[in-house]
């Protein structure tokens, strides 16, 4: 098994530093130190198809990345593609929207279980910034209670003071708890009548670095009742977990139903457009707020979205990617252990975490991620992983052998652990 080089992508990317800050931002690129060692991995893609991508060296790669999210029934799927070419064909981003945008509506409210109406935009960022909105126009409040390690997009409101172009008056109605811990969020309910809009958090805890936290029992029920009782919005930002954990919402997956939800990436298979569903309690204040988009209302992704939607339902999407996901992670632990090492797994089969356990320092971790993905197998070293439908027992099988070859370039390379 040969490992991968990468001459065209190195080209390439050199050509990008001198027209584009960085050359590839934000944490797709090899400069925001995701990628360990940089020479492990491709930058630029060539072309996709169901499970795989191929980079501009024409190396093929199993991703389990899946875009970072979007793509959940595999890539360039002929149904969506179909759908959405059909609808361009008639018209796309006009002056006014297209009825499909209306389908769609009726199409979501329908699926998830806690929707009365369902607002539409183009990524994550837009729609948790709206729900904060949307939670301080129903409530008149000022304050957001977030989970320390959360992500929820980049506006300025979402980060950190200290981080680069941000501010203090950007984040000091932000409030901060630890995930799980109910008593945090009731002391600060207590230190702040009458002040706090909205509770938003992710429907599991799956912050990067760190293993996930999936929710304990009652805490959901216990938030619920808190946020009822106060008057405080229950906002979920299921962008990253949305119709991987239930077609019906994360909410629903663990038992409790959630003001407003967030959806984005597993909407359209990669055809670009957020959601933003609420109940019928904060439906004036939603259609109070001025706030749009030039191409919030494109019609061709709603088309891409109710194939995709319907499709999902169709397969038990969720299910189906949990049971890939398990037969997956199973045998990668295994494979760790009849290897010496222990990996451990967290979060939900079809969106895990994993990490090595036998080194702290998560050097080992990021070794054996880098030895993956130089035949074949992408993944990355501190970011959960994605499942999509598409993936086949070939493909596991695939990952398997590779896994353990990997494995085994560690054992090579560090005999002082054995």
């Amino acid at each position: 098994m040969k490992p991968y080089t990468y001459e065209n992508n190195q080209q390439h990317f050199k050509r990008a530093l001198k027209f584009i800050p960085t050359g590839i931002y934000g944490h797709l690129g090899p400069t925001e130190g995701c990628y360990i060692p940089i020479s492990a991995y491709p930058f630029f893609c060539d072309k996709a198809k169901g499970s795989y991508f191929w980079d501009v060296d024409g190396n093929r790669f199993i991703d389990y990345m899946c875009a970072y999210g979007p793509n959940v029934l595999g890539y360039n799927d002929e149904d969506v593609d179909a759908a959405a070419m059909k609808q361009l064909e008639l018209g796309n981003c006009v002056s006014t929207p297209s009825t499909i945008m209306i389908d769609f509506a009726e199409l979501l409210v329908d699926t998830v279980e806690m929707a009365d109406w369902a607002f539409f935009a183009k990524n994550g960022t837009d729609v948790t910034g709206f729900a904060l909105m949307v939670a301080k126009a129903a409530t008149g409040r000022k304050k957001t209670i977030l989970v320390k390690g959360g992500y929820h997009g980049v506006a300025p409101w979402t980060q950190k003071l200290g981080y680069a172009g941000i501010v203090e008056e950007d984040v000091t109605n932000n409030l901060y708890v630890d995930f799980n811990n109910y008593e945090q969020v009731e002391n600060l309910v207590k230190e702040h009548p009458d002040e706090i809009a909205c509770f938003m958090a992710t429907p599991y805890h799956h912050p990067v670095f760190e293993d996930s936290q999936l929710p304990e029992k009652d805490y959901w029920n216990k938030i619920r009742k808190l946020c009822t009782d106060h008057g405080i919005v229950l906002a979920i930002d299921d962008v990253r977990c949305g119709f991987r954990l239930d077609h019906k919402g994360s909410d629903h997956y663990f038992g409790f139903k959630a003001d407003l939800m967030c959806f984005c990436k597993a909407l359209g298979n990669g055809y670009n457009f957020s959601a933003l569903c609420g109940i019928d309690a904060l439906r004036d204040a939603a259609a109070s707020i001025m706030y749009t988009g030039s191409y919030w209302m494109s019609a061709m992704p709603f088309a891409a979205g109710i194939t995709c939607i319907n499709k999902l339902q169709k397969l038990n999407g969720a299910k189906l990617m949990q049971n890939i996901g398990e037969k997956l992670t199973t045998g990668l632990v295994d494979i760790a252990k009849d290897n010496g090492f222990n990996l451990k797994i967290s979060g939900i089969s079809s969106m895990w975490y994993m990490r090595i356990t036998n080194d702290d320092s998560l050097m080992l971790h990021q070794e054996w991620i880098s030895e993956c993905v130089r035949r074949g197998v992408f993944f990355t070293g501190h970011h959960n992983l994605f499942i999509n439908c598409s993936l086949t027992d070939e493909d596991i099988n695939l990952t398997h052998e590779i896994a353990d070859a990997s494995f085994k370039v560690l054992k090579t390379n560090h005999p002082e652990l054995f």
